[in-house]
């Protein structure tokens, strides 16, 4: 075995241990690296936004950013500049974290500045307008990204449970926020229960674990749970919007992230929309040169799969685009080629390649696996699963499983005939 395999084979084994606070930590070894990544996620998003304060969590995310600790935001700052730190802080629907990539050789100084952040934020008064100003610029700022605001307004109708509440907020729920309410968001939310961080890169197994419980062991409270994933009966609305295209949207449930199903459809998803040679490519874009952009893929939450389509075309071609969509989606119950196989697990498999060569990737794999399914998967696991997929178990799955009617929202001009009015 080469020293390159053996380095392959450390990597594909992740290690794992729980802090006597909850905080559970994992690691994947990339030797070959001179750098570190770091992914913390806690169990807080959207979902768990007060009633009437939506975005209190984005407004949380950008304050805890500003300071902690001894040292003011801008010291903060530079203490993790100082050590060529590019961190963030991220609101999800159901989880948020914060991200960090740095040398190895600063890994005993980088984790006590990140755990400062989410175990002692100062929360400056004079921060907070600031913050909240940047989350309604976010919110703004979809406008001018009229398929971004798209997804967001296909989630929210598709997902009826708290789970469907946008990460943006709301305006008026950001106006509502005061820096007592986020505070004390704060205090319900930051804490190691059923918080996961994962790091990847160039270090060891001891001198990680011992730098995180070093910083992390003295973190508590946290633990917000959320409910189950619920969907809304399916339908169609436009929403009407000041462009000269139209953004189509469809969603639907798939299977359960994880589970032999969820490989298996990975495969036929790849077939509607994995390359240049997949279907919704050929028979949208090439074939009739109804959109500029056309794909479908999968997103999850917590013990929940669901696929996400999405279509760029103009006005005059809206309906028809939406009808050609449709058709693929329920010619897939029909079966694929022996040749569509290939070349979808082929790309998929050269993805996991590639990601796996990327430690912010892996990092993010790990802290996702591991807050979804309760476990990080290897490399090897999840290659090995999309490997052992056959034509017998695609074309058996598809037949049983057909497509279901979607939710279907579009944004574009006033007018345009694929769906009802919000």
């Amino acid at each position: 075995m080469s020293i390159e395999d053996d380095a392959e084979n450390v990597a594909r084994r992740p290690l794992t241990a729980r802090l006597e606070n909850g905080l559970t930590l994992v690691y994947e070894a990339m030797p070959w690296l001179p750098s570190l990544s770091a992914s913390l996620v806690m169990p807080y998003g959207s979902a768990t936004d007060p009633e009437g304060l939506e975005g209190a969590t984005n407004v949380l995310q950008e304050w805890m950013q500003r300071g902690a600790g001894d040292l003011d935001s801008r010291a903060l700052s530079d203490a993790l500049e100082d050590l060529g730190v590019r961190w963030s802080a991220n609101a999800g629907r159901e989880s948020s974290g914060i991200t960090a990539s740095f040398l190895a050789s600063e890994l005993d100084e980088v984790m006590p500045l990140l755990a400062s952040a989410v175990m002692s934020p100062r929360f400056d008064e004079p921060e907070f307008e600031a913050s909240r100003e940047v989350a309604l610029q976010e919110l703004h700022s979809l406008e001018d990204a009229p398929s971004t605001k798209m997804f967001d307004l296909l989630v929210t109708r598709f997902v009826t449970s708290p789970q469907g509440r946008s990460p943006y907020g709301t305006a008026e729920g950001l106006a509502a926020l005061t820096p007592d309410v986020v505070r004390e968001e704060a205090h319900r939310n930051l804490g190691p229960q059923g918080a996961v961080l994962a790091l990847a890169g160039g270090s060891d197994w001891e001198g990680v674990q011992s730098a995180v419980r070093r910083a992390f062991e003295s973190w508590t409270g946290g633990g917000r749970e959320t409910p189950p994933v619920e969907t809304a009966a399916p339908g169609r609305d436009h929403v009407e919007a000041a462009t000269s295209q139209v953004q189509i949207g469809l969603a639907y449930p798939a299977p359960a992230p994880g589970t032999d199903e969820a490989y298996v459809y990975s495969v036929a998803l790849n077939v509607l929309s994995g390359s240049m040679g997949s279907r919704l490519f050929t028979e949208v874009r090439e074939k009739r040169g109804l959109v500029y952009s056309v794909s479908a893929f999968t997103r999850y939450l917590r013990g929940f799969g669901y696929t996400v389509g999405y279509a760029g075309t103009t006005p005059e071609r809206a309906e028809e685009t939406l009808d050609v969509f449709l058709a693929e989606l329920r010619r897939l119950a029909k079966g694929v080629s022996a040749e569509e196989l290939e070349r979808a697990k082929t790309g998929i498999l050269s993805g996991l390649v590639m990601q796996g060569e990327s430690s912010g990737a892996t990092a993010g794999r790990l802290a996702g696996d591991t807050f979804n399914l309760g476990r990080p998967r290897t490399l090897e696991e999840i290659t090995s699963q999309i490997e052992a997929v056959t034509l017998d178990d695609v074309n058996q799955y598809v037949a049983a499983n057909p497509v279901p009617e979607p939710t279907v929202v579009t944004l574009g001009p006033a007018g345009v005939a694929v769906g009802a009015h919000a």
